[in-house]
């Protein structure tokens, strides 16, 4: 049985923060975003996202994270609990295997926060 339902989602009960050219961050969703971007900082933890987000089916199986890399399997369970407790990723445990997925709304509020103002349109002359 999945303790999904225990677990807090960052930015799930409040407002996704505006795109920083539109007004200063505040100190709470700092420290929030903080944990999501350091915890992107590290290559491998990049690179496990992009595997488990572009997975087949949108889940990943621990045993299929561990092939891409050539670090040892502690090593990668030590990334997916960083990125689990940086609110990227969640995971269920099946049988004696643990499986992840990319938390859409932990994207969503990463891309609203980097959102680029439209370019000015020029008029023609």
């Amino acid at each position: 049985m999945s303790n999904q339902a225990d677990l807090p989602v960052l930015g799930q009960d409040e407002a996704c923060c505006a795109p920083m050219v539109r007004e200063p961050l505040g100190e709470v969703d700092a420290v929030a975003l903080s944990r999501m971007f350091k915890a992107l900082s590290d290559p491998i933890r990049l690179r496990l996202l992009s595997l488990i987000a572009s997975h087949e089916g949108g889940e990943a199986c621990v045993c299929d994270l561990i092939g891409p890399f050539d670090v040892s399997q502690p090593t990668i369970s030590h990334h997916l609990k960083v990125l689990r407790e940086a609110g990227l990723v969640g995971s269920e445990r099946r049988g004696t295997w643990v499986y992840y997925w990319v938390l859409p709304e932990a994207l969503t509020r990463l891309s609203a926060l980097l959102e680029a103002p439209a370019a000015p349109v020029e008029a023609s002359a």
